[in-house]
């Protein structure tokens, strides 16, 4: 590049370090406090689909993720919880978030894959009170966000402290699920 055009893009480019008088006040609010940020690291989620909603939660929370198999039916149980899975001989509840978040009136009864979406999946969570399963109707993946960028739940007016809050991404929204919460 010649020097010529380098001193020319010099001047046409803005520099942090230089005054810039009244022209600042006349840009638009969002440019204004464009100071330097501390890079952040961001944080991995898991995003999966629930009815026509994104959510995620984070990675660390996640043991793995299982087709649907065999599903033992408990009498009696929470209406939230499906029933058991068999997962490598541990016996773990496998619940409907749905209801928990007031996407479904009723659980579904799932006895084996063939009762579920080809896409549907078993997310096995970490819980301080014990592993378990939550169904899921879609995985989307591994989503980063920065945790200085997320946003508070907006009050409804309706229980849905299993939301911990929202995430964005692009032009995606992903909320973020509370597993304590959820398999409460």
């Amino acid at each position: 590049m010649s020097s010529q055009f380098a001193a020319l893009l010099d001047r046409f480019f803005y520099r942090p370090d230089e005054a810039v008088g009244p022209f600042l006040e006349s840009a638009p609010e969002s440019d204004r406090g464009a100071e330097a940020v501390p890079d952040e690291t961001p944080e991995e989620f898991l995003a999966f689909v629930l009815d026509t909603e994104t959510y995620a939660v984070p990675i660390g929370a996640v043991r793995e993720i299982l087709k649907v198999t065999v599903v033992t039916e408990i009498p009696r149980a929470k209406k939230n919880l499906i029933g058991l899975i068999n997962v490598r001989g541990e016996m773990l509840p496998l619940y409907d978030v749905k209801m928990r978040l007031r996407l479904a009136d009723t659980a579904p009864v799932v006895r084996a894959s063939k009762d579920v979406g080809r896409a549907a999946r078993v997310l096995l969570l970490k819980d301080l009170e014990g592993d378990a399963g939550i169904l899921v109707d879609r995985v989307e993946g591994v989503v980063k966000l920065q945790l200085s960028r997320l946003e508070e739940a907006p009050e409804l007016g309706i229980d849905r402290n299993a939301i911990a809050g929202l995430g964005r991404r692009d032009h995606q929204l992903y909320i973020l699920l509370d597993v304590e919460q959820a398999l409460s």
